[in-house]
């Protein structure tokens, strides 16, 4: 636990020599979903590797950088990649960037991700705003963490995605004409997809969508009482009685579609705060 400590706080003086210190929002850009940076007057991008402790991003969509600019005024700090529990990493280092943000002084956390829609009314291109969702990882970031630096050891989930950030993502959907649902995400190991048994396991169990990131940061969030709120690109339909082969390419590609209608509501919400 010292150890950990002590690397959040190496990764927080390492990063405040270049104003990252200096940011009110944390921004975390999912699977092909890298467009925001155009709306970020960026001041300072750092590879991953060059930041002590951060793991390397090794999923070839995630360009692994984290940058400090401004989003209409607004300094933030954004992960330009993140980090997957398939990579080989621990939930600990997953999640560390969360803390090392949290220790530099954000205010407010904002995600995205890549992934499957399983409810009937979720087509490809779609935003949805995650309500809830179900962890079905095999492991989870606060395990062991026992220290009251880390916070609660059991910190409440009844809300884990904030209702006030949820609310301005609506509002600046709806201005920029964009429909903007919601649904339950459940969180898989990955990295293969799902089987149409499966599809239909995690459809009976409550959940609308489906992914292989997100969740541990949201659950280390709101640990450290960091409000969150997320918004996921669905990439492919997942229909169990019409289901079709997909490709990570296509994924990608469904998700750079979309990533201009997210973009731009992440950039108004962050205008406001």
């Amino acid at each position: 636990m010292d150890i950990l400590l002590q690397q959040i706080a190496e990764a927080r003086t390492y990063l405040e020599q270049f104003n990252f210190h200096h940011a009110r929002v944390g921004i975390v850009l999912g699977t092909g979903l890298g467009q925001l940076v155009q709306h970020i007057q960026v001041e300072k991008s750092i590879a991953y590797q060059d930041i002590p402790h951060f793991p390397e991003a090794t999923v070839e969509s995630h360009k692994g950088h984290l940058i400090f600019g401004r989003v209409n005024n607004v300094p933030v700090i954004a992960m330009q990649g993140r980090f997957h529990y398939y990579e080989g990493y621990s939930m600990q280092q997953i999640t560390f960037p969360i803390r090392v943000m949290k220790a530099l002084g954000i205010q407010q956390l904002l995600l995205s991700n890549a992934a499957g829609g399983m409810h009937p009314d979720f087509k490809k291109g779609d935003l949805i705003l995650l309500d809830d969702h179900i962890n079905l990882q095999p492991e989870n970031p606060l395990r062991g963490l026992h220290s009251p630096a880390f916070g609660p050891r059991f910190p409440d989930m009844s809300c884990p995605y904030d209702k006030t950030l949820g609310s301005l993502l609506q509002q600046a959907a709806l201005q920029h004409g964009v429909s903007l649902k919601k649904g339950t995400y459940a969180a898989v190991m990955g990295p293969n997809l799902e089987t149409r048994a499966e599809y239909r396991f995690l459809r009976t169990i409550g959940a609308d969508l489906v992914g292989m990131s997100t969740v541990p940061e949201v659950i280390v969030a709101n640990q450290i009482q960091l409000p969150c709120a997320t918004v996921s690109v669905i990439t492919d339909e997942c229909d169990p009685d019409h289901l079709q082969p997909v490709s990570i390419e296509e994924i990608i590609a469904v998700a750079g579609k979309a990533d201009k209608k997210l973009s731009a509501i992440f950039a108004a919400v962050i205008g406001g705060l």
